[in-house]
């Protein structure tokens, strides 16, 4: 066990290194407190009793608190950063025909209203959400 311990502990490593999960190294952890058994002639059920609980310890205890340190916050995606603004209707809104386009910054989008109202065309919405390829939409003057 004097290679095992001590290979298994750069593999770990190697594995962590590569992932950037944060699980190997925990791992990695109880396979050098192990190695340090070994070295002191330890028996081979305490170097796998050291392992594990070196090992487990560290992963319950750390791993919360690094996953908290390390939560990036989400990025909102384009679609995301239109929800609130203002379109301009080029094509009359109606859901129950299926029909309705807007523009919002120069961009051309198949849109419903929200209420399933009826919305003329040159009316000013304000975009409520994004589904997909379409808008969800409705009238600036009665927005909620």
């Amino acid at each position: 066990m004097y290679i095992v311990w001590p290979a298994l502990f750069i593999v770990l490593i190697i594995i962590e290194i590569e992932t950037l999960q944060l699980v190997s190294v925990w791992f990695a952890a109880g396979a050098l407190a192990s190695t340090i058994v070994v070295l002191c002639n330890g028996p081979l059920w305490l170097q796998f009793t050291v392992f594990l609980v070196v090992s487990t310890a560290l992963l319950i205890a750390s791993r919360p608190i690094v996953k908290k340190a390390l939560k990036m916050g989400t990025q909102p995606t384009n679609a995301e950063l239109d929800i609130g603004k203002s379109a301009t209707v080029i094509e009359d809104i109606n859901n129950s025909a299926s029909t309705g386009r807007v523009t919002l910054n120069g961009v051309d989008w198949a849109a419903v209203s929200k209420d399933g109202s009826k919305i003329s065309k040159d009316s000013i919405v304000i975009v409520n959400a994004v589904e997909g390829a379409k808008l969800i939409v409705s009238l600036k003057d009665s927005e909620d």
